[in-house]
């Protein structure tokens, strides 16, 4: 087993598109514990959804109003992603406002270790 801590990054491709964010690997249950959104000016209604690839079901886990300037993590706590799982954001305006997320990706596959420590 493997844990790799990464990060994803977020800008807009449109006003109104839903961009995909993450997709959780095969043969992995990834941890999201922050979402941190960014908006410099304007007003923007932010949605994010996550889709269950097991029940072909897309759920809407957050949604914000943003008046900028605003620094906001829009998750509460933890969101646990399993294999196939996609975490979608969609904005009101394509420009001023970018995101990261902090996450750990826990894989059943073992790495081995290549490094030079003995």
């Amino acid at each position: 087993m493997s844990n790799k801590y990464k990060n994803a990054f977020y800008t807009p491709t449109g006003a109104g598109s839903q961009d995909i964010v993450y997709t959780c690997p095969n043969e992995t249950t990834t941890i999201f514990q922050t979402l941190q959104l960014t908006n410099i000016s304007g007003n923007k209604n932010v949605t994010v959804r996550v889709t269950d690839s097991s029940a072909s079901t897309t759920f809407v886990i957050a949604y914000v109003e943003m008046t900028g300037p605003l620094i906001i993590n829009v998750l509460k706590g933890s969101i646990v992603l399993e294999e196939g799982d996609i975490l979608t954001i969609e904005t009101s305006s394509a420009s001023g406002i970018s995101g990261t997320a902090a996450l750990l990706e826990s894989t059943r596959v073992y790495i081995v270790d290549s490094g030079g420590g003995s």
